[in-house]
């Protein structure tokens, strides 16, 4: 199943967690999700990694599922060119706080993703100042403490699923040319420990 189409990956495994809990691993994911299929040698030039560590990792990717080959794009046959497998990948830490490994494998990962976001963000802000004012007004950033319960968390966590849902439907209906650019949306809610 292509980006384009749908799909989720549940990872389940420690091991599937530790394949994907690489940095270079998160950022090759990301780019064939949103740039479509790629070479290693063109993930290399946009990672600045050699196509054959990119490969390397391609091969790990492949090997718990996320991506696959896309035999049907390209015309030369020495070249080998991925696509990813699903448009997302979840797995629920709850289910995992009975197995420690898994549960270490899912914290890893999970810092791993909050790194990204954070070099992601931190790309943003370093660029705002070449930015147009209007996108620079509409970006949200906001932080909030609540007090909730346990089944008022759930129900966030819902509506902000189906709030996303709705805006995923928008930018799937958006062309390059109509004044739309790509737009990265991150949130969390949890207890304060």
């Amino acid at each position: 199943m292509s980006p384009e189409t749908g799909g989720t990956a549940h990872l389940t495994s420690a091991a599937s967690m530790r394949v994907l809990a690489h940095p270079t691993r998160l950022r090759l994911l990301g780019l064939l999700r949103e740039l479509g299929p790629q070479t290693a040698a063109l993930l290399g030039d946009i990672v600045d990694e050699a196509p054959g560590t990119v490969s390397y990792h391609l091969a790990k990717l492949a090997s718990i599922g996320l991506i696959q080959e896309a035999a049907d794009v390209g015309t030369d046959r020495r070249e080998r060119w991925w696509r990813s497998s699903h448009a997302l990948t979840s797995w629920e830490p709850a289910d995992l706080l009975g197995d420690p490994s898994a549960l270490a494998a899912s914290t890893a990962l999970q810092r791993a993703i909050v790194q990204i976001y954070a070099a992601n963000f931190t790309h943003y802000l370093d660029n705002v100042p070449a930015l147009p004012v209007d996108w620079v007004r509409a970006a949200p950033s906001s932080d909030r403490g609540l007090r909730l319960t346990v089944a008022e968390l759930a129900e966030l966590r819902k509506d902000l699923e189906v709030i996303t849902e709705k805006f995923l439907a928008l930018s799937a209906a958006h062309t390059e040319a109509d004044g739309s650019e790509r737009v990265s949306l991150v949130y969390q809610a949890y207890r304060t420990p």
